[in-house]
């Protein structure tokens, strides 16, 4: 059998919740160690179109595909298990756990990656982590709980990592080292797919950008073609 093309194909997906139809046919795709953003202003069924993809809110029409494999009505336990990491909007540590035992839970490497994310190596990418090791992932700030997500995420030894609003309400200077995290991450052949709302540092770290407008795909290109567009910035991405 042919490998795959795409290790995420998303394609003409229709979500709902309850009555209230939220996305409209929705497609993308990622290939191994390509970086796509999803963009759009606020409540536009980004995150509505990663819990799809991750079978947290099953889509009612349409195909995903991860790996060749149809994950549309698949769990979401399930979903995580094939290689999808996910970086959720919030955050959502474990508060009760410290920073150390929160990586520790998740640690697993189902597909016997030759060089597997261990603590050590979370520890050497975020070094403000190390030094909170011990501490309540309650008690950490904003940022070290965002680093802490990704770091678990990490540990699960994704072949893709979702990120949504990678950045969202952090300051500057921690914005900068979770940009620089995921320039990193691009470097050593990771597949991500990020939510954010910066246009310059997206552009930058994106190979190709999907812009959804109402719960539905209204455009996508490289980051050359998004950034020579000033008129799709200002319709579809302005405040």
């Amino acid at each position: 059998m042919a490998e795959p093309s795409h290790l995420l194909e998303v394609s003409d997906i229709e979500t709902s919740y309850g009555l209230s139809r939220v996305l409209f046919g929705v497609s993308l795709k990622i290939a191994s160690g390509e970086v796509v953003s999803l963009m759009g202003r606020n409540g536009m069924g980004k995150t509505t179109t990663v819990r799809s993809i991750m079978g947290l809110t099953r889509a009612s029409a349409g195909s995903i595909r991860f790996g060749g494999r149809e994950i549309r009505e698949l769990a979401p336990y399930r979903v995580a298990k094939l290689g999808i990491g996910l970086v959720p909007e919030g955050r959502q540590v474990f508060p009760n756990l410290t920073a150390r035992e929160n990586l520790i839970a998740t640690a697993a490497n189902r597909r016997r990656a030759t060089d597997p994310w261990t603590l050590e190596r979370v520890f050497a990418l975020f070094p403000r982590l190390a030094a909170r090791a011990g501490s309540m992932a309650n008690l950490l700030s904003g940022g070290e709980q965002q680093m802490l997500a990704i770091g678990r995420a990490l540990m699960t030894n994704p072949l893709l990592l979702i990120l949504d609003e990678a950045t969202e309400g952090l300051a500057p200077l921690i914005r900068d080292e979770i940009w620089r995290c995921l320039e990193s991450l691009r470097a050593a052949g990771q597949a991500i797919l990020v939510i954010d709302k910066n246009v310059d540092a997206l552009t930058r770290i994106a190979n190709r950008h999907t812009i959804i407008e109402r719960g539905r795909v209204v455009w996508s290109g490289s980051s050359v073609e998004l950034k020579d567009s000033a008129d799709v910035q200002r319709r579809y991405l302005g405040v």
